[in-house]
């Protein structure tokens, strides 16, 4: 038997064991979001909750988990009958894999059948395993943008809908939705992020003690398992029945209209878009008064419910990092309290709202995920609330935090006329701020650009950019499947099998069918890239100008690389080396964080270089061959450090290229247009970079 690290041993987490057990009180909140960086116990954490919860009712022998006092209409293995005799089972734990596809999440009809056997079978996805369950999806910032849409759709609604071949099947599917990503890897979009109930940020703690104890804790546990969680068998029994018993309650749980006037007061306060923010709130605020075990929720609640539901609905742009300035909170709370409940704010039965206190005789575990909180709300390292001292703020950011952490003075307007992507406005930043020691200039605010695309007909992973075979997109012909049919293409099939039809003693009406006609439908959609940027660094492109113009044209690609789900890679090249600042991430603001800290001076190993990229894409192709790589190019063409550059450009031949040429002044060498001439690639000058979408569209006639 697996044994499951026991849930009240974790140590500190506080937030994120909140979080965990408002969900698992009130399915009504809509997930958790857990944030943080690698080896942070997030999964550990996730499948120690779902062994807390308590055992479910389920009918005996229905693959979707009805529970037999109210069973499911509409349930596939129906009809149930009300109040029949069910069976206990453990609350199920499924986890779902990057790599899944849409029919694994779903479910899927098996369309064999359905055309040779006449029969509508229906195989239940993950979705249905996890009804009344956990739902686990690890790196769930990896997985293909319309499976997290399915997946969050689902779990708002409690419904899965499967359409397919025009049969429709639906099935209830309610279940606590726990995703986990390291930020480092990239971000969700801002609309899904949106989608999950609560969020929190986790990182590992910085206290020597605490660390210590985690340590300990993980090697009694990896020497004994059965032991370890044999000490912890009182507290999580007691966890198990605290749980239950706030399920019970919640539905009796008020919520005045005071408490709701405050929830709406601090959503509007903070700017998030839309409505769910103060569902979401409301939610979780009469999920953790259960938990507390009070009937009414109290401004304490809404409190605890807005530090999780609305950090990540504050991002104003895609560079943003989420967070929250309790300070304001606080502010907005006291100024909106109004008359007090008569059960007041007091604590619950641990007197602190959190999940439950260290047992005697152990390490206390911390009620944060990160150092602990001042009496001012802020860190007791000195920095704001919800924000890491190890990552930089982003540029443009910083002035709208006060020095002692406080209120944030309102944003100013945009100018008009500002650029706009995706519905956000971007500040400029005023030329020359930023700089000093190391000759940083500073990026202006990023512009549009027209698509930029890799010519020819791709296979990779699902995005925005280039052409490619996927599985979503217009159909384009028909084939042979290499596996299961995924999707027949029904005129193909018939061609297929209308030749062999006296053959096979067709006698009737119908077509006599066998496996081999199947055809499979082929589809043609966008493709994410890899765009790999060589930034020229040298001291010919100091000049404070050129520099600024060259930041701000490749942080508006990276923009477009966010907007069209590419991933990026950042290679400078200067003095005597070329480096990679920034390898292959689909995080485009770890791009950005380090384009804006680039510094430049010293000579100009353009060689270097383009050995640099070679070798990056060369190892790439290794890791993920179906995703094509575009190579931009952002010099003046000048080499004046060692190298062959015709050598080092022939280990790029056949690699789609731009060469973007940041020469200016009245004399020019026209070294940028002999290198585009080396690359096969086109040529662009720096003033003409709104133009590099129509120019990379013609790359297939340079070719």
């Amino acid at each position: 038997m697996i044994v499951t690290y026991p849930f009240s041993a974790v140590v500190g987490l506080g937030d994120l064991k909140l979080a965990l057990v408002l969900n698992a009180v009130s399915p009504r909140v809509g997930g958790v979001l857990v944030r943080g960086e690698k080896g942070t116990a997030k999964s550990t954490i996730v499948r120690a909750l779902a062994a807390q919860l308590p055992a479910v009712t389920v009918v005996p022998g229905c693959r979707f988990a009805c529970d037999p006092a109210a069973p499911d209409a509409g349930c596939p293995d129906g009809p149930h009958e009300p109040g029949s005799r069910g069976a206990d089972r453990p609350a199920a734990l499924v986890e779902l894999p990057v790599g899944a596809s849409e029919d694994r999440l779903v479910g899927s009809l098996d369309v064999e059948r359905a055309l040779t056997e006449g029969v509508k079978a229906f195989e239940p996805g993950l979705l249905a395993a996890a009804h009344r369950g956990v739902l686990y999806v690890d790196e769930v910032n990896l997985l293909h943008d319309h499976l997290v849409d399915l997946l969050l759709d689902a779990a708002a609604m409690g419904t899965c809908y499967v359409e397919r071949e025009s049969v429709s099947v639906r099935h209830a599917a309610r279940f606590l939705l726990v995703g986990t990503m390291n930020p480092e890897e990239g971000e969700l979009r801002p609309q899904l992020l949106d989608r999950f109930g609560l969020t929190v940020e986790v990182r590992a703690s910085r206290d020597p003690g605490e660390r210590v104890e985690v340590v300990r804790r993980r090697l009694a546990f990896d020497a004994d398992p059965e032991a370890f969680a044999a000490r912890w068998t009182a507290e999580e029994s007691a966890l198990a029945a605290r749980i239950a018993q706030a399920r019970g309650r919640v539905s009796g749980v008020r919520l005045p209209d005071a408490r709701l006037r405050q929830i709406a007061t601090v959503c509007a306060a903070f700017e998030v878009d839309g409505l769910r923010a103060d569902l979401v709130t409301a939610n979780a605020a009469i999920a953790h008064a259960a938990w507390q075990g009070r009937d009414v929720v109290t401004t304490d609640d809404v409190r605890a419910a807005a530090r999780l539901s609305l950090p990540h609905r504050r991002r104003r742009d895609p560079f943003d990092a989420p967070g929250l300035d309790e300070a304001l909170l606080d502010e907005l709370l006291a100024s909106t309290s109004g008359d007090e409940d008569p059960e007041g704010g007091g604590s619950g039965p641990d007197g602190d709202g959190s999940p439950g206190g260290a047992p005697p005789g152990r390490a206390p575990d911390g009620q944060g995920s990160g150092p602990a909180a001042d009496g001012g709300g802020r860190a007791s390292d000195g920095t704001a609330p919800g924000r890491s001292p190890d990552v930089e703020e982003p540029a443009g950011r910083a002035a709208e935090r006060s020095p002692d952490g406080g209120r944030r003075a309102p944003e100013p307007p945009s100018p008009p006329g500002a650029p706009v992507a995706d519905g956000v406005r971007f500040r400029a930043v005023p030329e020359g701020a930023g700089e000093g020691p190391g000759r940083v200039a500073a990026a202006g605010a990023p512009y549009r650009v027209p698509l930029i695309q890799v010519p020819g007909l791709g296979e990779g992973a699902a995005g925005r950019r280039s052409r490619a075979r996927t599985e979503r997109g217009r159909a384009i012909g028909a084939r042979r499947p290499a596996g299961r049919v995924r999707e027949v293409h029904l005129p193909a099939t018939l061609r297929a099998a209308a030749p062999y039809q006296a053959v096979r003693g067709r006698t009737g009406p119908g077509l006599v069918l066998r496996g081999d006609d199947l055809r499979e439908v082929v589809r043609e959609g966008r493709e994410g890239n890899l765009v790999l940027f060589v930034v020229d660094a040298s001291g010919s492109m100091a000049a404070r100008r050129r520099m600024t113009a060259v930041k701000t044209a490749v942080l508006s690609l990276l923009l477009d690389a966010y907007q069209r789900r590419d991933k990026i890679g950042l290679v400078t090249f200067r003095g005597a080396t070329a480096e990679l600042a920034l390898p292959p991430t689909s995080s485009v603001e770890a791009g950005a964080a380090r384009l804006r800290s680039l510094p430049s001076g010293g000579r100009t190993p353009l060689a270097a270089g383009l050995a640099r990229a070679a070798e990056v894409l060369r190892v790439e192709r290794m890791r993920d061959p179906a995703r094509r790589p575009l190579l931009v190019l952002v010099t003046d063409g000048r080499a004046t450090a060692g190298g062959d550059v015709d050598r080092a450009a022939a280990l790029l031949d056949g690699t789609a290229s731009v060469v973007v040429d940041c020469e200016s002044g009245p004399v020019r060498l026209g070294l940028a247009v002999r290198l585009a001439a080396r690359l096969r690639a086109r040529l662009v000058s720096l003033d003409d970079l709104s133009d590099l979408g129509s120019v990379v569209r013609d790359h297939r006639k340079a070719v």
